[in-house]
Formats: C-alpha cells, structure tokens, sequence
C-alpha cells in the first residue's frame, strides 16, 4: 500500500500557546506534501478561537493518515495521539505514552535522573512554590519553566528575588507545575533526530540581547546565530549525538524529534528535555539540520511521513 493513494489529514493550529507556530508549521507541511503528490487535508484542530469540538473534527474527517504538526497541548502531551489510536488512524512521531512523558519535563528529569542521564538539577512545585527551598537548595542565576510547555514559552532567567517572584508568577500562568532549574552557563546544542538517526548538532547562539535562546529568539529575532558545524570536536559532536540518542530512546520515542543540551562550564553535557513534535517554520531547527545533511524541505516532510507510514505497516 502506497501513502501516495492515500489521504494525508495535515492536523495543526491547537489551542496551545504555540498555537501561531504550529499555523505556520500546518501551512509549510501541507504545501510540501502537495508539492510531492500527496492528497492532503489540512485540519486546523479546535478551529479559529477554538470553538470546534477536536474529536468530532477528527472523527468527522475523511483520511488515512496523520502527519502531527501541533506543537504544545493535547497535540504534544500525547491526547490527539491517543484519539488517532482509537480512530485507527496511523500518524507521524511517538505514541500517546512516549508523547505524554516527554512533555513533562519534571517528570522527564526525575526519570532520567534514576538512568544517570545527565540533566541540570531542579525543583518542581506543584502548588504554591516554596521560597524556602529554592534558597536553601539552589542558588541564582536560575531557570524558571513551566513543566509542560515547548518553544520556551513562559521561561525566564532570573538573578534576583523580585525577578524569581515574577517569573514564577509568569509561568503560572502556562501550567501549574512550575520546575526551577539550576543554569547551566555554557554553549546550547540542538540534536535532530529522524527514524533513530541522529543529525548533526546545532549549536544556538542568541544575540547579546537575548540571555536565553527563547520564544523571540527562536521565531522573532533576526540575529541569532545557527551555527552548522556546530563548533565541537569530531569527537565531542559524536558524544552529543550519542547523549541525544539515549535520552530519546529512554522515553521511548520514535519517529522523528529534536533534543536540547548544553554544555556546562566543566565541558560536560545535560540534556534539557525532548521534544516529540518539533516546529517545521522557517526558522525551526529541525529542517536546519536535514538541510544541512543536504534534504530540502519538501523531501524532510516526505520521508517523516513515509517512516511513520511504512513502520505502521510493519506492524499490520
């Protein structure tokens, strides 16, 4: 069975706060699929102010396959995954299981944790943060980050106790885990990875505006800097690729997704977190990366959708 004599459902939009990216993300994926042959149906799930009812949106829509490109919410947390499951619709990236466990970050670290995984320590806290703790166990600068949130909505770096205050009062407002992170002060990598490969690092560097590599500096900023040969060793990017790997697989992932890690100022890596439906705009990263192995963009959406689709035929 060919996916080219099928109907590919585009499901994007989401009512996430990456609800803007994952527009942008539907659009480029639906025109590339089309520029290859594919029938395609673009779902933009819940609808402009999120009025529709998803599960009748997808219940109600005639297609065969799912190439996911929600970001954030019930399209990264592993509930559109689940509802695809019930409806037997195959889909592009990692289960429902794999999908929930990655989005919780606090839950991510204490699990890899327990592997020996390397990640930056934490605190989460689930109701009202303890200051108290935060001072006795950790120690400025900080990272603040809701638990299950992407594209680094709603995280700050902060150096002080009136800006630890406000910025856990800002990512309240997204999740209501809240995980306080100690900062790693060193380069940040970004690690591809597509059908068990993993593709050469990224390495991220915001301008000198930006402390962090954050929602602007990710979508909005014109001048940061993707830096492809990433600036490591042959032998060091090789150590990033294999520390991606592992974490990926550790949650179970598949399909495609993108890793964050950083480089501490000891030359160490920890890796930030997984992310299971990574952005396809034209500033997103995991096209960087199949580009610079020289795939263009039409033929990255083609082969994501082919793996997903052959390996759902391997299990038929």
């Amino acid at each position: 069975m060919l996916l080219k004599d099928k109907i590919i459902a585009v499901i994007y939009g989401g009512r996430s706060a990456e609800r803007e990216v994952s527009l942008e993300s539907g659009e480029r994926v639906t025109q590339a699929l089309i520029n290859k042959g594919y029938k395609v149906e673009a779902i933009d799930l819940f609808g402009p102010g999120g009025r529709l009812n998803p599960v009748k949106q997808l219940s109600d829509a005639h297609f065969d396959f799912a190439f996911i490109a929600l970001h954030g919410g019930e399209g990264e947390d592993g509930r559109v995954q689940a509802v695809l499951d019930m409806l037997q619709k195959p889909y592009t990236g990692s289960r429902p299981l794999a999908s929930g466990f990655a989005m919780d970050k606090a839950l991510t670290k204490k699990y890899w944790q327990g592997l020996g995984i390397p990640t930056p320590n934490y605190l989460c806290f689930s109701d009202k943060p303890d200051l108290e703790k935060i001072h006795r166990e950790m120690s400025f600068p900080l990272i603040i980050k809701p638990s299950r949130e992407g594209s680094t909505i709603g995280i700050s770096k902060v150096h002080t106790q009136a800006e630890l205050t406000k910025a856990l009062e800002d990512a309240k407002k997204y999740d209501s885990d809240i995980l306080v992170e100690e900062f790693v002060s060193g380069p940040e990598f970004t690690v591809t990875i597509i059908d068990d490969v993993a593709y050469a690092p990224i390495g991220l560097k915001p301008s000198s505006e930006h402390e962090l590599y954050d929602y602007e500096a990710k979508y909005i900023a014109e001048d940061t800097q993707y830096l492809l040969p990433c600036g490591l060793s042959d032998d060091l990017e090789l150590e990033v690729q294999a520390l991606a790997l592992e974490a990926y697989r550790s949650l179970n992932c598949s399909g495609w997704g993108r890793v964050d890690i950083m480089q501490g100022s000891d030359g160490c890596f920890t890796v930030l977190e997984v992310n299971t439906s990574p952005g396809m705009t034209s500033h997103s990263l995991v096209p960087m990366a199949a580009n610079y192995a020289g795939i263009d963009y039409d033929s990255l959406v083609e082969m994501i959708a082919e793996q997903a689709w052959h390996s759902f035929l391997e299990t038929c």
